[in-house]
């Protein structure tokens, strides 16, 4: 009797006819669901789609294209093919902005090391406070760059600014900070690091506090002390975190320009007066000079593809080599 039930078990039952229509009905049903499903996902991100053509990818297909141009003095445009970049690469104005972004940028991501330290320090349990300090740090990163310059050009005043009046109270004779080349790029880069120092320590803290306090615990059980939980517990499983503000302070400080602008001054008679000007000009800088200046607009689209190459490659380096500092946990 028990061979028979077996034997019954291993044939598949035969379906009657109601049975198979209803099971394709089913199917049926389940894709026309689905792609109605499908459409309405199509429908929910049209606006978004459309707003990312209009306002993003065209203005970079017309940038491209006005790189091989040449812009007339009444308007319309010559197709001049590579002459724009062969120009660029014997241009000493663009390597020496193109030096000025790079020093700019390498002394922003000192203020990493500084975001961590501020992390760590507000990542202690039993501070008080935290919050005001917190808020204290996160207000350069919500006010206006404008008036962030404008504040630091009164601080950076040769004549009646605190910097001085400061360095005077201890017998230091202080400077023209942004109008003196050898200062500028510093008196600058304090600003930028000034600014971004929030927003990094905002997003360190955040990975401090996801680390699980049992990796800790079990560093303690082996005799690691503070110094060295920081160094072989802390500091890779934060290095996800360190990898996402170095690629974003990178790419934001390649793009400085109204920060840099305005502590400078405008683009005017009085501005190009000023001695530090030519050793503060970023790359954006000088693409503002040249397309809304000097009226040469396909010159100055082949400076922006210039940049936006370099970031993309930059970027993709970073990817590449962090494999060997990253560890995702």
């Amino acid at each position: 009797m028990s061979l028979d039930v077996r034997t019954r078990s291993a044939v598949p039952a035969q379906r009657s006819g109601p049975e198979v229509l209803d099971q394709r009905e089913l199917r049926r049903r389940e894709r026309r669901f689905r792609n109605r499903d499908k459409w309405w996902g199509y429908a929910l991100i049209a606006p978004a789609g459309l707003g990312l053509a209009v306002f993003y990818l065209w203005p970079v297909v017309q940038t491209l294209y006005y790189s091989f141009t040449e812009w007339g003095a009444f308007g319309g445009t010559t197709w001049i093919g590579l002459s724009n970049y062969r120009t660029l690469v014997g241009d000493p104005e663009f390597w020496h902005s193109l030096g000025n972004t790079g020093i700019y940028t390498g002394l922003v991501l000192l203020g990493i090391p500084l975001s961590m330290a501020l992390a760590v320090l507000l990542n202690i349990k039993g501070l008080r406070g935290t919050g005001v300090y917190r808020t204290l740090y996160f207000l350069p990163v919500v006010t206006m760059p404008a008036a962030v310059a404008v504040v630091w050009r009164w601080l950076y005043n040769g004549d009646a600014g605190i910097l001085n009046h400061a360095l005077s109270s201890i017998g230091i004779d202080g400077t023209y900070w942004v109008s003196d080349p050898h200062t500028i790029r510093f008196a600058v880069a304090v600003v930028g690091v000034w600014m971004t120092v929030g927003y990094n320590m905002i997003l360190l803290l955040a990975g401090l506090q996801s680390i699980p306090g049992d990796y800790y615990e079990a560093a303690a059980l082996d005799g690691a002390g503070r110094v060295r939980q920081f160094f072989s517990v802390t500091l890779p499983l934060l290095s996800p975190t360190l990898f996402f503000t170095t690629v974003l302070s990178i790419i934001q400080s390649l793009q400085v320009f109204d920060l840099v602008y305005l502590i400078i001054g405008a683009n005017t008679t009085n501005s190009l007066q000023n001695p530090a000007y030519g050793e503060g000009q970023t790359v954006v800088m000088l693409f503002f000079q040249k397309a809304f200046f000097d009226n040469q607009r396909g010159y100055g689209a082949a400076i922006v593809c210039v940049l936006f190459v370099l970031i993309m490659a930059l970027t993709a380096v970073q990817f590449r080599l962090q494999k060997r500092w990253v560890h995702y946990a």
